[in-house]
């Protein structure tokens, strides 16, 4: 599959990023340069420690939010996607410092949610909300 081909598959972010809640207590997550931020409406309640094969290479720690509570700030361009298996979900990187920034359903609908990587907020803006270890390489429970 070409990288046009894998774009196309995702919603382009500009117009699927959502407004969220503004003014009431935003929560911004930036990449490491600064290109993409993403803009949620409060702190986690909880945060997900994904041991599936995609999420353990990344790192990564996932919040979940009502896509349409998700606001992604990024020139065109600014980002790539990748999807596999399904094609249910792109997850996002920073195209300039390679910074996942987070997952978004291919196809947008009321219910939807959306995975942000809480690693790219403040560390003090999240230090005290509980991790909860997922087992997405085998069961999809969690494990604690």
């Amino acid at each position: 599959m070409t990288e046009g081909s894998r774009e196309q598959l995702c919603m382009d972010d500009v117009a699927r990023a959502q407004v969220g809640k503004e003014g009431r207590n935003m929560l911004t997550a930036t990449c490491h340069c600064g290109a993409v931020q993403v803009d949620v409406p409060r702190k986690p309640r909880r945060l997900t420690n994904c041991n599936c094969s995609i999420c353990r290479r990344y790192g990564t720690l996932w919040a979940y939010y009502k896509a349409s509570d998700v606001r992604v700030r990024a020139a065109r361009g600014a980002t790539m996607k990748y999807s596999w298996g399904e094609k249910s979900l792109c997850f996002v990187r920073c195209s300039t410092c390679g910074c996942v920034t987070h997952w978004q359903p291919v196809h947008l609908k009321k219910t939807s949610r959306m995975g942000v990587n809480a690693r790219n907020f403040m560390p003090g803006a999240v230090k005290s909300v509980r991790i909860r270890p997922l087992d997405g390489a085998s069961t999809w429970k969690y494990l604690d």
